[in-house]
This record gives C-alpha cells, structure tokens and sequence, in this order.
C-alpha cells in the first residue's frame, strides 16, 4: 500500500481552498472547451469540405493567441491579477454564446466561425497565463509541480469526456447543443475566478505594453534552459501535433465521427492515465533529461500511431503519447514558475501560454498544408519521426538543458499563502 501511495498523484495542493476552487472550475469547464475545440474543426470541415480548411482554422486563432498572451503575461504583472482573470474570462464565454448564435441560426460561414474562435483564443491567451501566475501564491513552492500535475491530470479528464460527448452529438447534427453546454460549464470557472482573494502585484512592476514584453523576453533569453524547454515543445506541436488531421483520417481510415471523436479523446486518455500514477514526477530532480526523454517519446507514438490501420491501436499509441506530453508539461510549466520570481511570473506564463497553444496550432496548419501536398498518412507519420531527431539535435548542442537539476534551479520569491 505504501507503494501505491506513493505512485498515485498527490493531492496535498487540494488542502488549499482557493487553490482547490480554481482546480475544480477549470476541470468543469474544461469538458465545455474540448466539446467546442472538437465541435469547430469538425463544422468547418463539414462546410469547407477540406483539411486545409482546418488547418487555416489554426492560423485564425494563431495571432490574437501571440499578440494577447504576450500582452496579457505583462498586464498581469502589473494589474490585480483576479480582475484580469474576471474580464478574460468573460470575454471568452461570451465568445461561446456567439459560436452558440451561428450554429442556431445555420448560418454556415466559414470566417464567421473564425473570427470567434480569433476573440475566443484572445480571450484564452489572458485567462491561462494568468491562472498559471497565481499558483505560486496561493500555495507553497514545494506543491507547485503537485498542482501542476493535478492541472494537467483533470484538465485532461475534460479531453477524453470533451470529444467523447461532442462525437455523439455531433453524430446526431447538433453543433448547437455542444456550444451551448460549453457555455454552461465555464460559468464553474467563473465562480471560482470570482472567489478569488484580491491579488495586486507585489514586487516592481512595469506599465503593461511593448516595453513590459520585452522585459519578459530578455528574461527568457539569458536563460538556456527556458529557451530549449520552450524550443523542444515548439518542435513537438508543430512537427508531432496531428490534430487537423483527425476528422479527415477518422472518416476515412476508421468510419466516421464517432472515430474522430476517440482520435482527440486518445491522448487525453493518456494525459490522465499518466497523471494517476504520477506521484513520481516530482521526485525526479534532473527534470531536464526527463523532459528530453518525455518529448522524444512523445514523436514515436504519434509515428506509429499514425501507422496504425485499427482505431483501437491508434487511440493506444495516442494514448502513449498522452502520458509522455503530461511529463513534460509538468516539467516545462514547473521550471518556469520556480525560475521566475512574482514580478516576472505573468510574463513568463504569457510566453508559455503562447507557446503551449500556439505551437500546436501551427502544427494544424502544418499538417493540414502537407496532407494537401503528400496525403494525411505521410504528413502524421512523418511529423512524428521529425520530431525526434530536432528534439534529439536540442539535447545535444544545448547542454544546458540536459544537465539541469531540480535542486540547482534559481530560486523564485516565496509563495504568498492565500486564505480559504
């Protein structure tokens, strides 16, 4: 039993009630985001009738999620952080009532879903930093890779229960009904954003804006070990990602949406499985060859699951590569927040973000432009297998990040332990 304890997924951040209230509102609402991020691609495609048509479905979202998760990382260095989390977060439910409006009416407008879903990943671009840079203040350092997985575990619940749900209702022609339950769900998250304990900054600021940006980004650049964590997961979503390529392969290869469904449900499914048996994570103090041997696991099973010719075996793969991109998720999102000090943790959480959600959206845009030219086959295999060797060429000419150490890392500002 001792074992078992110490291989399951550590719930100490839980005893925090702030903390415990931004957990379970994001796990709720994330069920509603994964309907709607399966639901939009799926609808584009059926109106455009192409994957190309998705994958400049990720370009759309591509350059509010840039522009606005640098800018949101500096306002909330600079500004109560729970305000900023409340307006963001508005904004981004009232994008889902309009996607909700388009799909009542049938209105089937390509750039009308884009221009959405452009507000929506804006809107993202500020919550999701700003959720991240408060972690550190409402619990102990010591808890934060704990949090972080217990984030990333349930996040993915929403994943594998997001498309599951959305295949069947989408089977049955309801874009409407999906939208609508997203919108539902997210009023969780903002409970708990409102629930929050008042958090101004509490080190020097800087005025949000270029100036404040750029701050961050220098901070990035004299730091090796941000910059190749930050690069190995650029090159495993933009490579390795083969998300536009799922309803095409699903409807073709494995029968229809209720397939396409299980192909983005997989590597949640792995995410979360990875995540219930993760009370290894943070034990493990070289986090930077952890991180490498996590991403190169990663592009294998993509390859091979883009091999497979049963759905069955490729949802495993997927499921592979799930459980690998949670270990390194933790281990990314950890090493920034203890690197950065309170004053700089917006900023970082900014470029993360944009990075996190950028990445894999110029993956869609480059599978959906190489499976136009060389098919959707060669153009997930192939990612995965490129992914491996630019990841492998990383570790190798930036020592830095192979030897990185938990026990070494530069120390942060002491967390701010919040109230219930």
């Amino acid at each position: 039993m001792s074992r078992v304890r110490s291989a399951a997924i550590d719930t100490k951040p839980l005893a925090y009630p702030d903390f415990r209230r931004l957990w379970a509102g994001n796990a709720v609402s994330f069920i509603g985001f994964q309907l709607t991020a399966v639901a939009v691609p799926v609808q584009v495609f059926a109106i455009g009738g192409s994957s190309l048509w998705v994958g400049v479905l990720g370009a759309a979202a591509l350059v509010p999620l840039i522009v606005f998760g640098l800018l949101g990382g500096a306002i909330s260095d600079a500004v109560d952080r729970r305000v900023v989390l409340l307006v963001s977060s508005a904004v981004l439910w009232l994008a889902t009532w309009g996607l909700l409006v388009q799909a009542l009416l049938g209105l089937r407008s390509i750039w009308l879903i884009f221009a959405l879903v452009a507000v929506q990943s804006a809107a993202f671009a500020v919550t999701s930093p700003t959720r991240s840079a408060v972690i550190p203040r409402l619990l102990p350092l010591d808890l934060v890779p704990a949090a972080n997985t217990l984030n990333f575990t349930f996040s993915n619940v929403g994943t594998i229960a997001g498309p599951l749900l959305a295949g069947v209702l989408i089977s049955h022609g309801s874009y409407a009904i999906v939208y609508a339950a997203d919108a539902a769900l997210y009023t969780f998250a903002l409970y708990a954003a409102i629930r929050l304990p008042a958090m101004p900054p509490s080190g020097p600021k800087s005025p949000p804006g270029l100036r404040s940006v750029l701050e961050g980004l220098a901070f990035i650049a004299t730091r090796p070990v941000l910059l190749a964590s930050f690069g190995v997961d650029i090159v495993a979503m933009v490579l390795a990602m083969p998300r536009a390529l799922f309803p095409e392969i699903g409807a073709e290869r494995f029968g229809g949406d209720q397939a396409v469904g299980w192909l983005f449900a997989a590597i949640a499914i792995g995410s979360v499985a990875g995540g219930l048996v993760s009370g290894w994570i943070g034990r493990i103090r070289r986090q930077g060859v952890a991180l490498i041997g996590a991403v190169v696991a990663w592009g294998v099973a993509v390859a091979l699951a883009g091999l497979a010719g049963q759905l069955w075996l490729a949802v495993a793969f997927l499921a592979v590569a799930g459980a690998a991109d949670l270990v390194s998720g933790v281990y990314r999102q950890t090493i920034l927040q203890i690197y950065a000090p309170d004053e700089m943790r917006g900023r970082m959480q900014g470029v993360f973000t944009v990075v996190v959600a950028g990445g894999p959206r110029l993956g869609d845009v480059r599978a959906g432009v190489t499976a136009a030219g060389i098919g959707a086959t060669a153009s997930w295999v192939w990612g995965g297998v490129a992914c491996v060797v630019v990841v492998l060429l990383v570790a190798l000419f930036v020592p830095a990040i192979r030897t990185y150490h938990a026990e070494t890392a530069a120390p942060a500002e002491p967390a701010e332990l919040a109230g219930g």
